[in-house]
């Protein structure tokens, strides 16, 4: 399993961002994917997850209306637009994965058995 972020890096306060989360190495079909950041000397903080046919998706209540999730087969990614950039958004992202078809996507990082590297994103003034 291999997850691959990008997508990230300087964005002003206001601005958007969409992130990138490249599989491989498994069925992507079969794979809830979540996106998580950690900002320096805070914890880990789920935002934002969508099952294996993107029918189930939530959002952590800092993102909550100002982010969008998509997966796209073809391509094996699964994209995560930010919007409304803050000071307090800047963290190193990650996305996850883990294998449960049919069960509903949750924002706890215990759930997820595989990680990407991680994507820094700064906000500026």
């Amino acid at each position: 399993v291999q997850l691959v972020e990008s997508g990230g890096g300087l964005v002003q306060a206001g601005g958007s961002l969409r992130l990138s989360c490249a599989a491989s190495g498994f069925t992507f079909g079969e794979y809830t994917i979540a996106w998580f950041r950690q900002a320096p000397g805070k914890e880990r903080e789920g935002l934002s997850c969508i099952d294996e046919n993107g029918g189930s998706m939530h959002y952590g209540d800092s993102v909550k209306g100002r982010s969008t999730n998509a997966r796209v087969s073809s391509s094996n990614t699964v994209y995560l637009l930010m919007q409304h950039f803050q000071h307090d958004d800047t963290a190193v992202y990650y996305c996850a994965s883990t294998y449960s078809p049919g069960m509903p996507c949750l924002l706890s990082s215990s759930f997820y058995t595989s990680w990407g590297q991680g994507t820094q994103v700064t906000v500026s003034s």
